[in-house]
Order: C-alpha cells, then structure tokens, then sequence
C-alpha cells in the first residue's frame, strides 16, 4: 500500500454489501473483504471490510457517516454477532476521532445509534470466490435486493463522493 493511505474496518451488515459500497468510492483504494474480530465480548469473528483509504480524498468522518447510512446501524437485531455494527479501529486516535463522529451524528438519526467503536484485534478474509461480489455478477438477486439499494443511498445522498467511473 501506499504511504499516504490509511485504514479502517467496517462491520455493520453482509459483507458483500458493505464491500460494494466503499468499491464505489473516490479516494477508497482497496477493500478487503472478510472477518474481523475485536477483544474480550466482541472477539468473535463478524462479518466487515478493511477499507484502505487516501484521507486528502475521503475522510474518516465521511466514510464513518457513509458506513451508518448504508447498513441498519440504529437496529440491534437478532443478527448483530454475524453482523456486528462496528468500527474497528488501528490506533488509539481513531479510536476518540470516531466516537466523536458518532456523536456528532448520533442528532442526524431518530434511533440510537448502536455502532459500537472496536479495537481492531485480527482479520481472515473471505474466499475468493465471495469477493468482489458485486463487480463480478451485480445482476445476480442478492445484488438487486440488497446491494442496489445501498448503492442508491450513496448514488442520492453521498453523490459527490461516488466515483462515477467505478458505478
């Protein structure tokens, strides 16, 4: 990777999905798909991406609000193990830089949000023939029903972050 980027782990809902949506991305280099795990309650492994990422492009504070508006992070359902809500942080100031994007957008949401803010423990990536999921097939049903309407948030909400070349 290149110096100047840096890093973050997403969890929130199906992995393909939360794949597809930082893919499209300007300033997001590389995302990998997989498991991540945190320590002591949360070091099962969930489903999340690590997306690498040029900060002089995309900030965190944008990618963690394009992360809460693209999964259920207000919906503490029965799937939250598989499907931690989560940003897994790298280093300690991650880590107080995203609990206060949090709560400075915890007013934009009419629920709790219930994304909790992890330290990153470790990483096993997916198989590869799950990832890419949506660049390689996106009229497969999956895509249609649940990855399309994520893009759809970003494509009308998150427009100027979209890189139009990658839709």
């Amino acid at each position: 990777m290149l110096k100047d980027l840096d890093k973050i782990a997403l969890g929130g809902g199906c992995h393909w999905c939360t794949e597809a949506v930082f893919q499209h991305l300007k300033g997001v280099v590389n995302v990998e798909q997989g498991y991540v795990c945190s320590i002591e309650e949360n070091s099962t492994f969930s489903e999340a991406v690590i997306v690498h990422f040029n900060p002089s492009t995309i900030s965190l504070d944008q990618l963690i609000e394009i992360h809460l508006y693209t999964h259920q992070s207000t919906s503490n359902h029965s799937f939250r193990s598989k499907y931690r809500s989560a940003i897994y942080y790298f280093e300690e100031l991650q880590k107080n830089h995203a609990e206060n994007i949090l709560i400075k957008l915890q007013s934009d949401f009419s629920k709790s949000i219930i994304t909790k803010v992890l330290k990153f423990a470790d990483f096993q990536s997916s198989r590869e023939e799950i990832q890419d999921y949506y660049t390689k097939d996106p009229k497969k049903p999956f895509c249609q029903l649940y990855i399309e309407p994520k893009l759809k948030i970003l494509m009308e909400q998150f427009n100027d972050n979209v890189n139009i070349s990658k839709t």
